[in-house]
């Protein structure tokens, strides 16, 4: 296994939102939010990211009845994005990307509150395309595919 990044997460509003993500994940629990968006935690890790972040910091009660569920992180951007949801938590690299960074504003949430969301690559002893998978694996460890990475947010494990 080759670990080559680590996804965060964070708030994300339009930026029409009078919101103060400065508040952190206790604007949650604020009463015009009726809708918080996450990615479904079942299957999804920045949903299940989303869930031990505010278990943490021991919003996940109070804020429950308020949470929809994405099949994905994209649609949970979808709902925020269309107004289905106030709010949502979403992989800081798609807040970054071009669409959301100019539609929205994001507050980070402290990597404290959840389990590191790694990104990681494996190259299977049966498979017949080692060469294919060794070369992804160098290309993700040129120093320009690692600069565009870091620009989105990805934090580069010392190894990687």
């Amino acid at each position: 296994m080759y670990e080559y990044a680590v996804g965060k997460i964070v708030l994300w509003v339009l930026n029409q939102s009078s919101l103060d993500l400065s508040k952190g994940l206790s604007i949650l629990t604020d009463t015009h939010i009726k809708k918080i968006a996450i990615a479904d935690p079942a299957h999804a890790p920045y949903g299940r990211a989303a869930v031990a972040a505010l278990k943490n910091d021991k919003l996940y009660d109070e804020v429950k009845g308020k949470l929809v569920q994405g099949e994905n992180i994209a649609q949970t951007a979808q709902f925020v994005q269309s107004g289905s949801a106030d709010i949502g938590i979403l992989a800081l690299s798609l807040a970054l990307a071009p669409t959301l960074q100019k539609q929205g504003r994001y507050g980070e949430i402290p990597d404290a509150l959840y389990p590191p969301i790694e990104q990681a690559v494996v190259v299977l002893k049966a498979s017949k395309e080692k060469a294919a998978a060794e070369a992804f694996i160098t290309f993700l460890q040129k120093p320009e595919t690692v600069a565009l990475m870091k620009r989105y947010g990805f934090v580069i494990p010392p190894k990687g």
